[in-house]
């Protein structure tokens, strides 16, 4: 978990430098960020990943 919680804390380190420099626009950077939550498995990979799948169901596919 120590790992965990580095790794995602490092990812949204180098996302805010990214927004700031604007290098990124901020939905690309929302992306990031919450793929970095999902893929870090913190205690909020949970809630995150269920915004995620509420958010693609939203979309009409045909």
């Amino acid at each position: 978990m120590i790992v965990s919680a580095s790794l995602t804390a490092v990812l949204t380190g180098i996302g805010v430098l990214l927004i700031r420099g604007r290098r990124v626009s901020l939905p690309t950077a929302l992306v990031l960020w919450l793929s970095g939550f999902t893929l870090a498995q913190t205690g909020i990979q949970g809630p995150v990943n269920s915004a995620i799948s509420a958010v693609v169901g939203l979309l009409p596919l045909n």
